[in-house]
């Protein structure tokens, strides 16, 4: 898929209401989406699993703070590109910070460039990750109408067995394989056995790239 299901939507999290209002009106004059909320609790209850965006998020806040929100996201395994902003030039929060996967660690006052430039990087990232997901769901669902029979043909085809081997390993005939072997290649929609390795290769990296 080329293009977001949803428009891409910012979600500026800070609790001090004169930051959040100007960063607000900032954000929105470059066209962005931008959902405003005081708190990580209130980005919580608000986050949907089909949302696609970016969170710029203040670091220190009442409640559940920017860094543990950040863990609490990773444990539920959601998903989002983060630009933390800080009052204060902690490097051991900002280390933390971009060991969790984070996009940047702006100082307030932000600058407005640097801001821009690094939730549109984070918004590229989501949208990036969300074709991954479309992509890996989609061979998923390919895999899922083989039969059992058909699968394990498959897994022997990828170890580069030709088909009397096939045969003789699982006891069938040359024939029963090669049909099941065109029924894969039908289901998979691949062209080649070049074709379809490749595309369960690719699986197998977008699977261990999206549980990072």
């Amino acid at each position: 898929m080329d293009t977001p299901l949803f428009e891409p939507t910012v979600f500026l999290v800070d609790d001090d209401d004169a930051v959040r209002s100007s960063l607000h009106m900032l954000i929105s004059t470059y066209g962005l989406q931008v959902q405003s909320l005081p708190s990580a609790e209130a980005f919580l209850e608000a986050w949907r699993d089909d949302t696609i965006g970016c969170l710029v998020l203040d670091i220190r806040m009442g409640g559940i703070s920017g860094l543990t929100l950040q863990q609490l996201l990773q444990e539920r395994g959601i998903s989002i590109p983060i630009v933390f902003i800080t009052g204060h030039g902690d490097v051991s929060a900002c280390r933390r910070a971009f060991q969790g996967g984070a996009v940047d660690f702006l100082i307030k006052p932000v600058d407005e460039q640097a801001l821009i430039q690094s939730i549109r990087k984070g918004i590229s990232q989501a949208i990036a990750t969300q074709r991954t997901q479309n992509d890996v769901d989609d061979l998923r669902g390919k895999l899922a109408q083989l039969s059992d029979r058909e699968k394990e043909v498959l897994a022997l085809m990828l170890e580069g067995l030709p088909n009397k081997l096939i045969a003789r390993q699982i006891d069938l005939s040359t024939r029963t394989v090669e049909s099941h072997r065109a029924r894969i290649f039908i289901k998979l929609e691949a062209d080649s056995l070049a074709q379809l390795v490749r595309r369960v290769v690719k699986l197998e990296l977008d699977e261990a790239s999206l549980q990072r």
